[in-house]
């Protein structure tokens, strides 16, 4: 039988991002330097959640979320899991979907902005 967490409450479960150890630059920074990372992955989520239809956190979801509640799980060895409440889960991490149009003129983002159709963009 494999063992799990089961987050209660308004809570999730998320599997923290792995500290990057260099900058966008390109520029290593030194072992007892790290850039805080505060995103990553939610692996479980509560039922009181999953029973929430309105409730905009999904299983799998890559979230960003405040830190400063979330309790460390001593699951695993490299102790990445976090015990979150939903409510310092600050963003969630979506891609648009490939029908809207990618708009790179100003007028062309008034003309969506203002309701009009794909067909008038052309």
């Amino acid at each position: 039988m494999t063992d799990y967490v089961e987050p209660l409450g308004m809570r999730v479960l998320i599997r923290k991002d792995e500290a990057r150890q260099q900058t966008r630059g390109g520029i290593v920074l030194p072992d007892n330097s790290e850039i805080p990372t505060i995103t990553g992955r939610v692996v479980e989520i509560s039922v009181q959640i999953e029973r929430d239809e309105d409730f905009p956190i999904r299983k799998y979801d890559r979230v960003l979320f405040h830190p400063k509640n979330a309790i460390p799980v001593d699951f695993e060895s490299d102790n990445l899991l976090y015990v979150v409440p939903a409510s310092d889960v600050v963003a969630v991490f979506r891609r648009l979907p490939n029908e809207i149009p990618r708009l790179e003129s100003s007028s062309e983002r008034e003309q969506f902005d203002s309701g009009s159709s794909d067909a008038d963009l052309k």
